[in-house]
């Protein structure tokens, strides 16, 4: 099968995808926008601040959810090979669905290669979760509470959660991006021819 141009739609897709990542990768970013702020796991973290009690009210799961959304941070400016080689990926089959929205560049490598890039990007999440401190950070909440593994609070939850919620974060400012560069019809034309 031929590849999409290297130009022209991968252009686009990739220009998506580094403007989310670069606006994303922006200490604090992921944590000051509530649309894709990162949560702790069990009802958009409710229960788990629930499960940890006291440390809740001393701040301790703020601190917790802080560095969470830091290591998204983190890891969304380690992430642009890995969507890269997914975009790369694309092929000419694959333009009817690239082509049809205002994201549907975006919802494609989503529903396509989501797979892959959350395979590609949990190591990454885990390494900035370690780097960040909220490893520790949960550690020490969960001294002496057995609940907390019942809520996907262990290491391995974690990351999986803070993954997941990421890459939707990621998706939603690259269908945002995508938005903004298919309104300029001349730069897209541009690039495809």
């Amino acid at each position: 099968m031929a590849q999409l141009p290297g130009d022209g739609l991968k252009g686009l897709i990739g220009g998506a995808s580094d403007g989310a990542l670069d606006k994303l990768a922006v200490p604090g970013a992921f944590y000051r926008d509530t649309a894709v702020r990162i949560l702790l796991p069990g009802a958009g973290g409710k229960a788990a601040s629930k499960l940890f009690g006291m440390g809740d009210r001393l701040g301790l799961t703020t601190t917790l959810t802080k560095s969470l959304n830091d290591a998204a941070g983190r890891a969304a400016g380690e992430a642009k090979p890995v969507f890269r080689s997914a975009i790369d990926d694309l092929r000419w089959s694959d333009a009817p669905a690239l082509v049809g929205k205002k994201d549907g560049a975006t919802r494609y490598l989503q529903s396509s290669a989501g797979d892959t890039l959350f395979g590609k990007v949990s190591p990454l999440i885990g390494s900035a979760l370690e780097n960040v401190g909220a490893y520790r950070q949960l550690d020490q909440l969960g001294k002496g509470n057995s609940l907390l593994a019942s809520a996907g609070l262990t290491r391995d939850g974690l990351t999986r959660s803070v993954t997941e919620q990421a890459l939707k974060g990621i998706f939603h400012y690259m269908a945002g991006e995508e938005a903004a560069l298919r309104r300029n019809p001349a730069g897209l034309l541009k690039g495809i021819f």
